[in-house]
């Protein structure tokens, strides 16, 4: 049976304390089992004591091994307790003194007899300045290796946020670009179209041609606001907060129908919830429906319904077929790509294609939202 992977790392921790904790125990055992006397037991229970006391108190953990070390020379405990205090602290001189008195600890007997030209006593020497030094130094590695982990992860950090600096100003710039170019070109032409149907409107001399050209300045005006918000939103600074303008919805699928400019009628279902990104999602592919049939079928009928069906709401932008060829206008075909990407984003699919009696269908599927 595996063990979940959330509690794997208190396993760890826990094993981990019950073994240092069973081999502190054991080297105190062995140490103090021929000696009859009370006190060496009590110094190693105290040692033992300082094990799992050192997690939270680091250098009362070590205190506490301190009488066992010179009464028994039991030495796993510490060893143990001072690898925890010289990786918990920053403070070399309390490292030096725990590792001096460990090492005087576990290489001097009592009664000190301290004579380097005596081979054992220099062994004993030699053997206690390793059993400091090597838990002390062996401690601050770690703790050295912590803090530079940290410090690079800090740099990569700090690297990735210059980074996205960077690519905000390419974009601020990039938006700056299109937007000068929108304002440029794009506005100034739409200019010149929405003024010549005006002109035409005045000295048109039918009704068919008055009415045409009064839809072209309309859609030309509506096409100059929409530029106008388009770039307002390009020109401001990424980031604050600034909606996306026009920000059309199910509301004014009427008016777009109404003003589109082909032989179109709206079948809206009433009471219809959506937020409001679904809601954009619906009016773009409304929009591009009518733009594909006023462009690609003309002289053909257009019927929009937008009904509940099955848990979900589905949009459908039909058109009949047409009676004359298409205008050839240019196009980008991206505006099925764009819209795909849009119902993807809603939690819904786009399905487009010809039908059998030579017209096309355009259908939005998108999931109810769900009530709380």
């Amino acid at each position: 049976m595996s063990v979940p992977a959330r509690w794997r790392g208190p396993a760890l921790t826990v094993a981990t304390e019950v073994a240092l904790f069973a081999v502190a125990a054991l080297d105190s055992l062995l140490e103090i089992t021929a000696s009859d006397r009370a006190w060496p037991w009590v110094a190693a229970g105290l040692a033992l004591l300082g094990v799992p006391l050192r997690r939270r108190y680091p250098v009362l953990g070590f205190l506490a091994t301190l009488p066992g070390l010179v009464t028994s020379y039991a030495l796993i405990a510490t060893l143990v307790t001072l690898y925890t205090l010289a990786r918990g602290t920053s403070n070399r001189t309390l490292v030096v003194l725990a590792a001096t008195a460990t090492a005087v600890g576990a290489g001097i007997t009592f009664p000190v007899r301290l004579d380097l030209l005596d081979r054992q006593s220099l062994l004993d020497l030699v053997y206690g300045i390793m059993s400091g030094a090597a838990p002390a130094a062996l401690g601050q590695l770690v703790r050295a290796q912590d803090s530079l982990r940290r410090r690079l992860r800090e740099l990569a950090d700090s690297h990735r946020v210059e980074q996205d600096l960077r690519e905000e100003q390419v974009l601020e710039r990039e938006r700056n670009r299109l937007a000068r170019e929108m304002h440029d070109v794009v506005s100034h032409q739409v200019s010149l179209i929405a003024v010549q149907a005006g002109a035409l409107q005045v000295g048109a001399v039918d009704d068919t041609t008055r009415e045409a050209a009064r839809t072209i300045r309309r859609l030309g005006v509506s096409t100059l606001d929409e530029l106008r918000h388009m770039v307002a939103v390009l020109r401001a600074p990424s980031g604050d907060g600034t909606p996306l303008e026009p920000q059309p919805g199910l509301a004014e699928l009427a008016a777009l129908v109404a003003g589109a400019g082909v032989d179109a009628e709206l079948a809206q279902e009433p009471g219809i919830d959506l937020d409001p990104h679904a809601q954009r999602a619906v009016y773009r592919t409304v929009q591009e429906g009518l733009t594909n049939a006023r462009k690609h079928a003309p002289g053909s009928r257009v019927t929009v319904r937008v009904a509940r069906a099955g848990g979900r709401v589905t949009t459908t932008v039909h058109n009949t077929r047409p009676d004359r060829g298409p205008l050839g206008l240019p196009g980008s075909r991206q505006g099925l790509v764009g819209l795909r990407e849009r119902a993807e984003l809603a939690g819904g699919e786009l399905s487009a294609g010809p039908d059998d009696d030579g017209g096309f269908r355009l259908a939005l599927h998108l999931p109810l939202p769900r009530r709380s």
